[in-house]
């Protein structure tokens, strides 16, 4: 099914949604033994033997809870895969009780009106609504009286770097602009290593330059129901990005093809100087590398490409609001069971588990409070207290893929080492009508 036909069938289906309860059938059945709940969360990469660990031990404690009800985990691989199993299971009115999802495929899973909003009553069965970091309820819903999300992971996102590159390099600290991230990266490139790490192939990461640098210069990408993405700053954004790899040769030529996992573990063994955009989930993996004590986390460059300072207009946008948020299928038979889960999942030892496990922030704010005094994560936390929310809007997801399709219809000229400006202005035009009609449908 291609995006465009998913974009119609699921923004369509908040015209469905009065059908779905029938679907799904209405009462909550009681748990235990013969009982399922069925949770659909993003693979996990980097770590994807210690995800399996968690399942386990997740299932575990659930079953012990709850008189032998079992929980059976799916993965999505891609924002595209993401979509489009809430697409399916919104028009089918069946599928996963819980979804983890991306914290900007929130606005996109409300918009259905297939997942639950959640009542005080609800609140109160997770253990409450002031148990979360407040921030984290920054993209639960549009307002606090209409949230569908609940906080699961924190990720805000940062830029780590190789204290002996940049000291070798006479570099005293990693630069607050893009350019001058640039000239660092240039000077810390040689002898078979690199200025910057970064993962062009990945199915998550190139939207979050491309809209930090956009964002920055002053350009939301949506401006009310208008999509801005044919801006010039932000295809001075994509000039930017693309242009490490193909024309400022500061990234390694194997990177065209690299997702995240490829970027870290480059990062890990000492080739490369910088790895921005990453969360403190690359903090396991790290300190079990080459570069255990010899690295260290920093904001991303908050001014724009072309500039010494955050221009009129523009937010200095450390990271997007970002992690994971967790929602209930409206159609589930077994809501209470699925909120008991929920409440699981986001309590405080749980939540300690899985930081500890995967490197995902907590968002319960008790968990949170042991690490506030962990120095290693302090730029991690000053990047979530400067990150910048996308728009609240049930076409978001759709915005999100077009911006990444420009960087994949890219990659043919990248792998040969160029930027062909005509293409990717044509690529621009394209996920800019991508992007109004998104809107156009999401109104």
């Amino acid at each position: 099914m291609t995006t465009r036909r998913v974009l119609i069938a699921l923004t369509g289906a908040v015209l469905v949604t009065s059908g779905l309860t029938a679907c799904g059938g209405s009462g909550d059945s009681a748990g235990g033994a013969g009982t399922t709940i069925n949770v659909l969360i993003g693979a996990n990469t980097i770590y994807p033997e210690q995800q399996r660990q968690w399942f386990s031990d997740v299932s575990a404690r659930f079953a012990k809870e709850n008189s032998g009800s079992t929980i059976k985990f799916e993965t999505f691989a891609s924002a595209n895969d993401e979509l489009t199993r809430i697409q399916t299971s919104v028009l089918s009115g069946q599928g996963p009780d819980v979804y983890a999802l991306g914290t900007t495929f929130t606005p996109t899973a409300y918009a259905t009106g297939a997942f639950q909003t959640l009542s005080a009553d609800d609140w109160t069965k997770i253990g409450g609504r002031e148990k979360f970091v407040p921030a984290d309820l920054g993209i639960s819903g549009p307002d606090a009286q209409h949230e569908a999300g609940i906080p699961f992971a924190s990720r805000p996102f940062v830029m780590a770097y190789n204290k002996d590159m940049l000291a070798a390099a006479g570099i005293d600290k990693p630069a607050n602009s893009w350019d001058g991230l640039l000239a660092q990266a240039k000077k810390t490139t040689g002898a078979g290593k690199y200025g910057l790490a970064i993962g062009y192939a990945d199915g998550f990461d190139p939207w979050k330059f491309v809209w930090a640098m956009s964002v920055q210069a002053g350009n939301p990408l949506v401006d009310g129901k208008t999509a801005t993405l044919s801006d010039p700053r932000t295809m001075t954004a994509y000039k930017t990005y693309l242009g490490w790899l193909a024309t400022d040769k500061v990234v390694d030529p194997a990177a065209v093809a690299w997702k995240n996992a490829q970027a870290v573990a480059a990062f890990g063994e000492g080739k490369a100087a910088f790895l921005p955009m990453v969360s403190a989930s690359s903090r396991p993996a790290l300190d079990k590398s080459s570069v255990a004590g010899k690295y260290a986390y920093a904001l991303m460059p908050t001014i724009p490409p072309g500039a010494t300072a955050v221009p009129a207009g523009g937010k200095p946008a450390a990271s997007i609001l970002s992690g994971d948020n967790l929602v209930v299928a409206k159609y589930s038979k077994h809501k209470d069971l699925a909120l008991a889960l929920v409440k699981q999942l986001t309590s405080a030892d749980s939540q300690e588990a899985y930081y500890k496990l995967l490197g995902e922030l907590p968002t319960n704010a008790e968990a949170a409070a042991t690490l506030k005094n962990d120095p290693v994560l302090a730029p991690i936390v000053d990047s979530a207290s400067k990150s910048v929310g996308t728009p609240f809007t049930g076409g978001w997801s759709q915005i999100q893929l077009a911006l990444v399709n420009v960087v994949v219809q890219s990659i043919p000229d990248l792998s040969a080492g160029k930027v062909d400006d005509g293409k990717l202005n044509g690529l621009v035009r394209k996920a800019q009508a991508d992007a109004q009609g998104a809107l156009d449908k999401a109104k």
